[in-house]
């Protein structure tokens, strides 16, 4: 389905224009779709906060978190877009670092509230923007259309009748917000979009200050005038937001030519202004890098250096505020983009659209660190390798979901298709102070024998051997494209133990093939090469 007819069948036809209250263009919508209400009114009372910032245009992973350990392969694929090693920020111990342009959060990490997610994706990644788009926000497979979101619909799940009554006494706030005209699919619920959309910055402002762009004095104009006032009137959620932004008279500094700071400075208003919205959702383009990436005198500089470094300012001055205002453990950050770039450089000095790439979190009760190890580069790249995926995307919403917002975790599984909810995987996101929290720590990252293969090289088959804990235990094939093309195992263990498993091959291209093991909270993906 195209978006434009996607649009036009999920949204009632009054939600395609905007409300005008006082110059204030906002969509109120009145949702079918009951996420983030769920989270207004769960069984578990809480007052966390999902700040949901997305990179819109396929940011480049490998130039944002840069694999230090195997920094010569890194190098060798990209030259021509290559961060110096004396350049990067180390994270730790990890072996890995992120661009020199980001500062903040590396600030952020070395303080505790900053953690790297490395390789997310999913199982037949798309290079589409919009098809990618909607597989992200829908958290569905991408051989599968699905036209609602992974938050609206658990929503829909719990409270069938939202939004019959709403909003009420007890729950009187917009119950997700979005700064930016376009609606999102991820607070889609079957019927209509549960969000509340704030067009821009300036706007927001407008309402506050009772500013009312003029009319002008033509038959149109005066068509224009009236509308307003009917929206003054019937707007559900005006009166909440001014109420709860002007309760906020000083807040901490941010950057200045930054529209993510400035939408993350509205955020962090509203937040401590008293509103119970649960999920905002703000948005960051222009990371389609094919042509240009970097400076070639300097590839440290350039259009990428300034976007990450625009992202990082902001994340790093809204983390500030929360504290200043006295609410950072009660919010936390996610960055997130539709695919990752190819491995390999190309020749207009940029890089073309790819599959897994590496995620943020961020807050007071972030587990800082870095999640998953350096993604695994061939020596000789070619122009079709991809970085094969480690983590899936929806193990960081379902533990976000679970652990943040305390939701019971069989209520979690059932927000996906058939057959996803077997895959994911708690994550160790989060300190253990926060509540609801019985995340199991990561493993051990030496731990390098975890899974093995032999012979390797190998010509038509090759035995895996792998180490369970128990549990449920995944064993995926993954090519060059950072495609998913065969499950050798899924099973559950009763007891801990050291197994093995065949790969045949017979068929298949010679080149290299990633096998990658999921137990529990345990992942390793391990490189193998068929030869002739």
């Amino acid at each position: 389905m195209k978006r434009r007819d996607f649009l036009q069948k999920t949204l009632p036809a009054a939600t395609l224009l905007p409300a005008l209250i006082n110059g204030y263009s906002v969509k109120a919508f009145a949702a079918d779709s009951p996420l983030v209400q769920a989270l207004l009114q769960s069984t578990t009372d809480t007052d966390h906060v999902l700040v949901i910032i997305q990179l819109s245009g396929g940011n480049d992973g490998l130039n944002t978190v840069i694999p230090i350990s195997t920094y010569s392969n890194y190098f060798n694929a990209r030259s021509n877009v290559a961060i110096p090693q004396n350049r990067i920020l180390a994270l730790g111990s990890s072996g890995a670092g992120i661009h020199p342009s980001m500062t903040g959060l590396h600030t952020l990490h070395n303080n505790g509230m900053m953690k790297v997610i490395q390789a997310v994706g999913y199982p037949q990644p798309n290079f589409s923007h919009f098809r990618a788009t909607d597989i992200w926000m829908s958290g569905s497979n991408s051989n599968q259309e699905v036209f609602s979101g992974w938050a609206g619909r658990y929503l829909n799940y719990e409270y069938p009748n939202f939004p019959t009554g709403y909003p009420n006494v007890n729950t009187p706030d917009p119950l997700a917000i979005q700064i930016g005209s376009t609606t999102t699919l991820t607070t889609q619920g079957p019927a209509v979009n549960m969000a509340m959309s704030i067009t821009n910055p300036t706007s927001f402002y407008n309402l506050l200050n009772g500013t009312t762009d003029p009319v002008p004095d033509t038959p149109a104009g005066k068509e224009l005038k009236y509308v307003r006032l009917v929206s003054q009137q019937t707007q559900k959620y005006s009166t909440v937001i001014r109420n709860a932004a002007n309760a906020v008279t000083q807040q901490a500094t941010y950057p200045a030519n930054n529209s993510l700071a400035d939408q993350l400075k509205i955020v962090a208003r509203l937040v401590k202004g008293g509103l119970k919205t649960r999920v905002y959702m703000v948005s960051f383009g222009g990371f389609d890098t094919h042509s240009v990436q970097v400076n070639a005198a300097d590839t440290t500089t350039g259009a990428h250096a300034t976007l990450l470094q625009r992202v990082s300012d902001a994340c790093k001055a809204f983390q500030d505020d929360l504290q200043f205002l006295g609410v950072q453990d009660r919010v936390i950050g996610m960055t997130y983009s539709e695919f990752g770039r190819r491995i390999k450089s190309n020749s207009s000095v940029g890089t073309d659209h790819g599959a897994a790439a590496p995620m943020f979190l961020f807050g007071s009760k972030i587990e800082a660190g870095v999640l998953g190890d350096n993604p695994a580069i061939p020596a000789n790249a070619s122009v079709n390798d991809n970085i094969p995926m480690q983590y899936d995307f929806r193990s960081i919403y379902s533990t976000i979901l679970e652990k943040w917002f305390c939701l019971d975790k069989t209520v979690v599984d059932g927000l996906y298709p058939p057959g996803i909810n077997t895959q994911l995987q708690s994550l160790p996101l989060f300190k253990s102070s926060i509540t609801c929290n019985g995340v199991t720590p990561p493993p051990d990252p030496a731990f390098d024998a975890i899974i093995t293969n032999y012979p390797n090289p190998f010509t038509t088959s090759t035995t895996i051997k792998f180490h369970t804990e128990g549990g449920h235990t995944l064993i995926q094939i993954i090519d060059t494209l950072g495609r998913v093309i065969k499950t050798l195992l899924e099973r559950d263990y009763t007891t801990a133990g050291t197994n093995t498993v065949s790969f045949d091959a017979e068929g298949l291209p010679t080149g290299i093939y990633y096998a990658r093991l999921q137990n529990g909270v345990i992942q390793k993906v391990r490189p193998m090469l068929k030869v002739r």
